[in-house]
């Protein structure tokens, strides 16, 4: 097998700027197959991807095309489970875009299905691969921070004004609202440095009238170990907090901005196109240090591309997946209690 044929399930933002670019830029991976009953994103698919087929629902994909290796549902997030489950019973490997599912139920189910059915099932957390992430995965594994008591990350925006999607119109059934769509990252980021979680606080809000999902929200984690994850995500922070700051007995690190890759993707732009990727200038690094003694230190290159290298090395070489599902079941345990106990009345009338 030279490449592995993928099909990725939806084209619109999620499929089209994150996947497809992913895919295509890992050499044993092609995009074979896209599904769209969009004509302008049909279109789309063929100019980006020569050759790809295009169908226009998943269940005829899933019966009709026998020259798929990988699916990728990159649908809005009431569909995921359903979907994973219908790629999964034609005999598909899946990667589920993140959230998994909108209920912890539905993700342990499509888990089942995959362990019943020896099938690979991944969650596409990204962010595991940002920048600031690997930078500070790297300061805790080399002891430069000692140990950590307080982790806070924020994915803050200004958009006093809503764009009218899915996100911000849509039901809690519908996975709508930034707790589900920033959280995800959040939750899963924290999780990942620090462990298992025994108390969680939580706020919940809508902050513009014009939107029917909370556009505000800041979960409180206490993990097993001591730590302390404080994380925010707003769509209406009219000024940005710090990307990241973490505090550790001997030293702490700060940095502000985002990740380059999401914009370089949406701007059109491939990992494999020779140019630097996930790269920021000097002025962008993170401080570190203590009291007085702080220094500027680089910042790691993001590395979006890992997750289908590592995808690809658990199809063909039987390497684990890149993100264990049971992974994204536990963030999205995290992010179900918290709507259950902070979520306000009127969000659900």
């Amino acid at each position: 097998m030279d490449q592995l044929a993928v099909a990725v399930v939806g084209y619109g933002l999620a499929g089209s700027v994150f996947h497809a670019p992913l895919v295509a830029a890992e050499p044993r991976m092609r995009v074979a197959a896209v599904v769209t009953s969009s004509e302008e994103r049909a279109a789309q698919a063929r100019a980006e991807h020569p050759g790809v087929r295009v169908w226009k629902s998943a269940q005829e994909m899933f019966v009709e095309d026998e020259d798929v290796d990988l699916a990728v549902i990159a649908t809005p997030n009431r569909s995921h489970a359903p979907l994973a489950l219908q790629a999964l019973a034609a005999g598909l490997p899946v990667v589920v875009d993140k959230p998994f599912a909108v209920t912890v139920a539905d993700a342990e189910e499509v888990v089942e299905a995959a362990m019943r059915a020896d099938l690979p099932l991944s969650v596409f957390q990204n962010r595991r691969w940002d920048n600031d992430f690997l930078t500070v995965r790297a300061l805790m594994e080399a002891g430069e921070l000692g140990e950590v008591r307080r982790f806070e990350s924020r994915f803050e925006r200004w958009r006093p004004v809503p764009k009218g999607g899915w996100r911000e119109v849509g039901e809690a059934e519908d996975g709508a609202g930034i707790l589900f769509d920033l959280g995800s990252h959040l939750v899963d980021q924290a999780l990942t440095l620090f462990g298992p979680v025994t108390e969680v606080y939580a706020e919940l809000d809508r902050r513009r009238p014009e939107v029917a999902a909370d556009d505000d929200a800041f979960i409180a984690l206490t993990h097993a170990d001591g730590t302390r994850s404080q994380l925010w995500m707003s769509a209406v922070a009219p000024q940005l907090g710090p990307r990241m700051r973490v505090l550790g007995a001997t030293n702490g690190y700060t940095v502000s901005g985002l990740d380059p890759q999401e914009d370089a993707l949406r701007a059109g732009r491939r990992p494999d196109d020779g140019k630097p990727w996930g790269t920021v200038t000097p002025e962008k690094w993170g401080t570190f240090g203590a009291g007085d003694d702080l220094r500027p230190i680089p910042t790691l290159p993001g590395d979006y591309p890992a997750f289908y290298a590592g995808m690809a090395a658990a199809l063909l070489d039987g390497a684990p997946v890149p993100v264990d599902p049971r992974d994204a079941v536990e963030t999205l345990r995290i992010l179900e209690y918290a709507r259950h106990v902070a979520e306000p009345a009127d969000l659900t009338s």
